[in-house]
């Protein structure tokens, strides 16, 4: 499967998710979706990531946008991490890297000195049509969601 790209229509993908259920990318449709890949649960950037999209939910369901994090950890791991910052949006799990891997979202990251595959830090804007609008690689977390609402303000007026 070749790896979406701008203006093209999001392959439905069905993963396990945080309230025990199945989430598909289309139960989105109708909504813009924001779906953010994260490398790992109960770290520090990702604690301020999920921090400032959860201290943002407001905004974005102001601009029919709903969130959607994605990482490889378990359901279980997500289930406490989501309960303990108080996280308002789903968490998938890509154990397997399907999700990951069509989004081409695993990388070779330098991990205290040793090369290892991980989840480089990415968000994908999908329109309410399904269609992939806007995408960040490399993504730093600081201004991130500013710039995410801006992007969204636009596309959405």
């Amino acid at each position: 499967m070749p790896h979406p790209v701008i203006g093209t229509i999001i392959t439905d993908i069905a993963l396990p998710s945080t309230g025990d259920k199945t989430v598909k990318l289309s139960d989105y449709r109708g909504k813009y979706l924001v779906l953010y890949f994260y490398p790992k649960d109960n770290t520090p950037g990702c604690i301020l990531e999920g921090q400032a999209f959860r201290d943002n939910i407001d905004k974005f369901t102001q601009l029919n946008a709903a969130i959607i994090g994605v990482s490889r950890d378990s359901v279980r791991v997500h289930e406490g991490f989501k309960c303990k910052q108080q996280l308002p949006f789903d968490l998938l799990s890509d154990t397997d890297e399907t999700l990951c891997q069509w989004f081409d979202v695993i990388k070779l990251k330098n991990m205290y000195g040793k090369q290892v595959l991980g989840i480089e830090r990415s968000t994908f804007l999908i329109d309410p049509a399904g269609i992939l609008v806007y995408e960040w690689r490399k993504v730093k977390v600081k201004a991130h969601v500013d710039e995410l609402l801006q992007v969204l303000n636009a596309v959405s007026a």
